[in-house]
């Protein structure tokens, strides 16, 4: 397996290893103490290979646990958009990849970054009370939101794309440091494929397949 290492995590991960360095032949416990850090650096900062499904799904934008799969309404404030759509919240706690992944092929029409609290990310408020970073994206016509949501210990979002930006599915979009959320808003018509409780992995797990509706469609007309 490759070992990488997310851009937003190498300057934390070399400052630590040279203080390791400096600090060990005088002071061992401590030495070791920043060693198992500097570890810990790498291992929160993790960027690994993942496999994307070539068929055109929806996939999971960050790793860790569904806390959260219901209707709701467009997370963007003010907005004219007055469609229900299907939410989907993963949490992620410290011991997941924090990297996030785009779920689709599609165009970003607009990110919203708006500041706020940073509340536990596994209550639901958190999504409209925390500090987050929305992402609003397009696909035939259709609209779909990708929220970056700050955690409890989670102190900065990073978002890697840009307004316009054709981007594909199971590309990296970003980073949430040390804890967070990532709340994923489909077209109401999309089916779901996880539940509550589902451990997700990021540009991996399908959240949805759309195909299989129109298939459905398809026999019934036939």
């Amino acid at each position: 397996m490759q070992l990488r290492i997310h851009n937003e995590g190498r300057v934390y991960f070399v400052i630590s290893c040279l203080i390791t360095i400096f600090i060990i032949p005088f002071y061992t416990i401590l030495g070791i103490l920043l060693l198992i850090l500097s570890i810990y650096i790498f291992y929160f900062f993790r960027d690994p290979i993942r496999a994307i499904p070539r068929e055109d799904v929806v996939v999971s934008p960050a790793d860790g646990v569904v806390t959260f799969v219901g209707e709701s309404n467009c997370p963007l404030e003010n907005n004219t958009d007055t469609n229900k759509y299907k939410k989907i919240s993963i949490f992620l706690s410290i011991f997941n990849v924090h990297v996030n992944r785009m779920p689709i092929d599609a165009v970003i029409s607009s990110i919203n970054y708006i500041p706020g609290k940073f509340l536990n990310a596994t209550l639901d408020k958190s999504s409209k009370e925390n500090e987050r970073n929305i992402i609003y994206a397009k696909k035939n016509n259709e609209n779909f939101y990708i929220v970056q949501i700050a955690g409890l210990i989670a102190r900065r979002i990073v978002c890697n794309i840009k307004n316009n930006q054709e981007v594909q599915r199971g590309q990296r979009i970003g980073i949430i440091k040390f804890g967070s959320r990532v709340d994923l808003y489909l077209p109401k018509n999309y089916n779901i494929c996880v539940s509550q409780g589902q451990k997700v992995i990021g540009g991996e797990t399908i959240i949805s397949n759309p195909n299989n509706i129109q298939n459905i469609k398809n026999f019934i007309l036939k």
